[in-house]
């Protein structure tokens, strides 16, 4: 009997997500409606390992990592949670899961026996605590690589060479430009290294036991995957390091089948032996699969940092933003743009102008009309990525510059000003505006109306959102379901899923106050850049 044939029993799907500041786990049924969500939390449940936010800044501001070890314990207390809530992990017929993206994992020499032979009387954490050559992981908020990339880019024939190859210019937190600082400035630890893995790949290899290959997808945030032949680029290999091949290993597709669960899991928590673990992506590619995203879509997702995710067909790379590898359809490409000022920048702003009230927030908001009377403001309170600019401008209806606005013109132009940048560079990769767009919303802020009615009318589109906003662990279990079938497409499998809820329609009235709005704020930003 098929997989297929076998929809009717009991099965569930796990997907997990080990995100900056928590690891999440999502259970669907073959319903595909939620059964079963967990979480933990770095800060809150891991107070012992002192980060703030999930990662320590160091000193220099500019190293940013997480403790590998934190993300073993981290799930050796997910799972003992949902044990004691009587979860029964003997249904999970697959599993699939997330990680940040960029964020590398550092393999000591003969850590694989280690993975192989785990005794389920003990914890990961105990078993795994002398595993890694690297006890601190970079991170994707690291910015400390502004050398190595310079050094890539020299390397390969300039920035617009390195985005034609491997879908990106070279980014400071882009795990080639973080593996080439370590083995110039940490040559014994990798030389000691016998495997690096993406935080995804990391997680993956706890569940199956072995080390476990970096997907198509998430692999292509790497500044080292050539998106079209889907193969490592040997020359960005040698320009970030020796032997480095080998040490990565070959990429897979994202719908690779690495096998049954170790028995670890088996003995200690009751899975099933016959549970596949399914190849883990980034949490931006998971994301797009809990979104169930589909050409013509736009994904903007408003969470710690704001992402905004586009399926392509054709790659047309640019030095700003990146394609990846499409995680649920093999020929097909994701444009992906990240902004760093997302909602710690939005809260931000609320605490000035609202005394910390969303509600309040909102009322100022609502004060104003599209396009804020022509005040436009661009707020980076912190080092933003696109484009590379850091400060706050404002500027008057008529161009000037000026310090300050009044509160309600504030909280309308951190929103606006957010919105029209996702805008205008999604239309440089490629996006374009038409009768059938819709702009599918997830993350914290997708649960506020107002801001929702601000996207709906800067995009001139519907705003769609979903019940469940952990989309990167529902697209991983979404994944894994798809897998263990066999056969269709991605989106056949996830017919019959709950359907978006339109949360805002555009107010028609607006669409050229916004396209003017929009020129006014591409000349800002040139001027801040």
């Amino acid at each position: 009997m098929s997989n297929i044939q076998k929809l009717a029993n009991d099965q569930i799907f796990l997907g997990l997500d080990f995100s900056t500041q928590q690891v999440k786990a999502t259970v669907i049924n073959n319903s595909l409606a939620v059964v079963h969500e967990a979480s933990v939390q770095f800060d809150r449940d891991l107070p012992h390992y002192g980060m703030q936010g999930g990662v320590h800044i160091q000193a220099d501001g500019l190293t940013i990592t997480s403790p590998t070890l934190m993300w073993v314990e981290a799930l050796d207390l997910l799972l003992d949670k949902m044990k004691e809530d009587k979860f029964d992990f003997s249904k999970v017929a697959s599993l699939s899961g997330a990680g940040q993206q960029h964020g590398s994992v550092y393999w000591k020499n003969g850590s694989e026996t280690v993975l192989g032979s785990l005794q389920s009387s003990m914890s990961l954490k105990d078993q795994l605590k002398d595993a890694f050559s690297l006890s601190d992981s970079p991170v994707w908020m690291d910015s400390s690589t502004s050398e190595q990339c310079k050094q890539l880019e020299a390397s390969l024939g300039g920035a617009q060479a390195v985005a034609d190859l491997t879908g990106s210019r070279a980014y400071e937190r882009f795990t080639g430009n973080q593996i080439a600082k370590v083995s110039k400035n940490q040559p014994d630890v990798y030389n000691s290294t016998e495997r690096i893995s993406l935080v995804s790949s990391f997680a993956a290899s706890l569940f199956a036991g072995k080390w476990a290959p970096i997907d198509f997808s998430d692999g292509s945030g790497m500044n080292l995957l050539d998106i079209r032949s889907k193969q490592w680029s040997q020359k960005a290999l040698d320009a970030c390091s020796t032997d480095l091949a080998q040490k990565l290993g070959p990429p897979v597709s994202s719908a690779t089948n690495l096998g049954n669960i170790s028995s670890y899991f088996v003995d200690r928590y009751r899975f099933s032996p016959d549970c596949q673990v399914v190849a883990f992506t980034g949490d931006n590619p998971g994301s797009l699969a809990g979104m169930r995203l589909q050409e013509g879509d736009v994904v903007v997702s408003l969470g710690t940092s704001d992402t905004l995710f586009l399926w392509l067909k054709t790659p047309k790379p640019a030095l700003e933003g990146h394609i990846f590898c499409n995680p649920v359809e093999d020929d097909a490409y994701m444009a992906l743009l990240c902004y760093k000022n997302g909602s710690i920048t939005r809260e931000r702003i609320r605490d000035e102008t609202a005394c910390q009230s969303w509600e309040t927030f909102n009322q100022l908001l609502r004060s104003t009309p599209p396009g804020n009377n022509g005040n436009i403001g661009i707020y980076f309170h912190v080092q933003e990525i696109t484009p590379g600019a850091v400060g706050i401008v404002r500027a008057s209806t008529d161009g000037i510059r000026v310090k300050t606005f009044t509160k309600a013109q504030e909280a309308r132009a951190v929103i606006e000003g957010q919105f029209l940048a996702k805008r205008i560079h999604a239309q440089k990769l490629g996006y374009h505006i038409g009768r059938d767009t819709r702009v599918l919303a997830t993350g914290g802020a997708s649960s506020n109306p107002a801001i929702l009615q601000v996207l709906s009318d800067v995009f001139q589109a519907p705003v769609y959102v979903m019940d469940v906003a952990n989309s990167a662990s529902l697209g991983c279990a979404y994944r894994a379901r798809h897998v263990w079938m066999g056969s269709g497409s991605f989106h056949d499998s996830v017919r019959g899923a709950t359907e978006f809820k339109l949360a805002a329609s555009p107010n028609t009235n607006a669409a050229q106050v916004y396209d003017d709005l929009a020129v006014k704020y591409e000349l800002l930003e040139r001027e801040i850049t």
